[in-house]
């Protein structure tokens, strides 16, 4: 009898354990959540405002402690190189590409893509949602994924059916068609920054013809030599706190956007699979940086 009784009360270990287990279970259920409904949010880049206007104020602060910075302003000089450098660019692409271009500048500027581990945790909790009610049971979390368009896609494949190779498919040709449209947008601000020294170079040229012309009017020499000199310096302010490094910045924010959509196809497929999310787990961690690496399920 004594027997049966230990035989059927729990140990306080074995409580203990179960305990543990259920409190793991349920803390890995409410960081899945989290993941889930949490969206990318858009954020001031600030190392691109702070540049940008540290190196425009240190300039301005040049040209007052000079004593006159109204001479920096000459509008002949910016006709060149502004209006010149927006026509000479057109002539090497088209006025969308242009049009484009400059929009996905000010995006540059001011916001920046989700972190990529943040996008394998909110994978992953998909995966282990889509593991426990099945590929169908993703449905009810559609409502959470409107911001983010991409991510909306792929759960909406899944949740259709749509088997993993081909939603693997679809998935990868937007990336591509995606990537491709941002290194046509850096090429345009490229070919910007090359065109704008050399409009600086005509409009020095134009300005030391307009000068030699007039030797014999000494009030001529003046505006001539100021536009001689002045297209020069727009030129290489726009090339070289402009163009070229907001050029770089969206090389740096496409290859992170593409990451971001390349881990949500690789955890779409996976899902379509059927797979255990501890596997693509393994997957994620095969791209990503050593120092990002994501651990949800231990």
């Amino acid at each position: 009898m004594a027997n049966l009784e230990a035989t059927q009360s729990p140990s306080p270990t074995g409580a203990a354990g179960g305990a543990r287990v259920a409190g793991q279970g349920a803390t890995r259920a409410a960081r899945s959540r989290l993941a889930v409904q949490s969206a990318a949010k858009a954020r001031l880049d600030f190392a691109t405002i702070l540049g940008a206007i540290g190196a425009f104020a240190l300039i301005a602060a040049a040209m007052v402690l000079g004593g006159s910075p109204g001479a920096f302003l000459d509008v002949p000089a910016m006709l060149i190189v502004f209006g010149g450098t927006f026509l000479v660019t057109t002539i090497s692409y088209t006025f969308g590409d242009v049009v484009r271009a400059q929009s996905v500048m000010l995006r540059a500027i001011l916001y920046h893509v989700q972190h990529p581990r943040d996008a394998a945790l909110r994978m992953l909790a998909l995966a282990e949602q889509a593991r426990a009610k099945g590929p169908l049971g993703l449905q009810d979390q559609l409502d959470n994924l409107h911001a983010d368009r991409f991510l909306y896609k792929a759960v909406s494949l899944v949740v259709d059916g749509t088997p993993g190779d081909e939603v693997e498919r679809i998935l990868s040709r937007e990336v591509e068609a995606t990537s491709q449209r941002h290194l046509r947008s850096a090429g345009v601000l490229r070919r910007a920054g090359e065109v704008a020294p050399a409009m600086g170079l005509i409009g020095t040229l134009v300005g030391l013809v307009q000068m030699l012309g007039n030797l014999d009017d000494p009030s001529a020499i003046g505006p001539a030599m100021a536009v001689a000199l002045l297209t020069t310096f727009y030129g290489a302010i726009l090339a070289n706190m402009v163009f070229l490094p907001l050029a770089n910045k969206l090389d740096r924010n496409s290859g992170a956007e593409a990451m971001v959509k390349q881990i949500y196809a690789i955890g779409a497929a996976s899902i379509g699979h059927q797979e255990n999310p501890r596997r693509l787990e393994l997957t994620f961690n095969t791209i990503l940086p050593p120092g990002e690496q994501v651990k949800h399920f231990d």
